[in-house]
């Protein structure tokens, strides 16, 4: 960390919105660096736990779905089979012992907002998984839980969506927001998250740098 000013207004941020995780259920902590994230997340999963995963440039860029294989646990990988066997093997995720992925977006009282395609990762989020960490970078964490939906359908959807350049949207064409109702339109199911039940199924690991779309 070099102390700069987006590093000491993260330090700010970070803990109030812990606690305000943690008044909603959440378990919830803050962390500075991207290895203090990881070192964090294998903390909280026990060995020989099946882990599995959704879309997520964060878990990519943290290395977790890799580090995961390394450290020898059992994971459900929806890239490791072929097309046909993809749907079934996401089907498996729902019941894993840890589910890992990200949020589109935080609002600073506490609740979680997705939007998802198909509807695997909102879906493990929801019910399923043991438990589910969620790793997410400040640039996600919003004013209010308006900015949050906001953010998740003008900033963090058109640029998931440009990472399919197959994909026929508008944003794909224009990288705006159009509302669609398009056929490859990833925003099918838009989830807010206000209270996690049971109580710290959901862990929050909020990372002090900006990761992630």
């Amino acid at each position: 960390m070099d102390n700069s000013p987006v590093d000491i207004q993260n330090s700010k941020r970070g803990p109030k919105l812990v606690k305000a995780l943690q008044n909603r259920r959440f378990e919830a902590w803050y962390v500075a660096t991207p290895d203090e994230a990881v070192e964090k997340v294998f903390s909280l999963i026990e060995a020989g736990s099946t882990i599995a995963w959704g879309g997520s440039m964060t878990v990519t860029s943290l290395g977790l779905t890799r580090l995961a294989k390394e450290k020898g646990y059992p994971v459900i990988d929806r890239d490791a089979v072929p097309p046909e066997q993809r749907n079934d093997t996401m089907r498996q995720a729902l019941l894993s012992d840890t589910f890992l992925c990200s949020a589109n977006a935080i609002s600073e009282d506490g609740q979680l907002v997705n939007i998802d395609g198909l509807g695997n990762r909102v879906g493990a989020l929801i019910f399923g998984p043991k438990q589910v960490i969620v790793v997410a970078g400040m640039n996600k964490v919003t004013k209010t839980l308006e900015d949050a939906y906001t953010r998740a359908r003008t900033v963090a959807a058109p640029r998931n969506t440009q990472r399919f350049s197959a994909k026929k949207t508008p944003c794909n064409e224009t990288g705006s927001c159009a509302n669609c109702t398009s056929p490859d339109s990833i925003c099918t199911h838009i989830v807010a998250t206000r209270l996690c039940n049971p109580p710290g199924r959901i862990k929050v690991i909020l990372i002090g740098q900006d990761l992630g779309l």
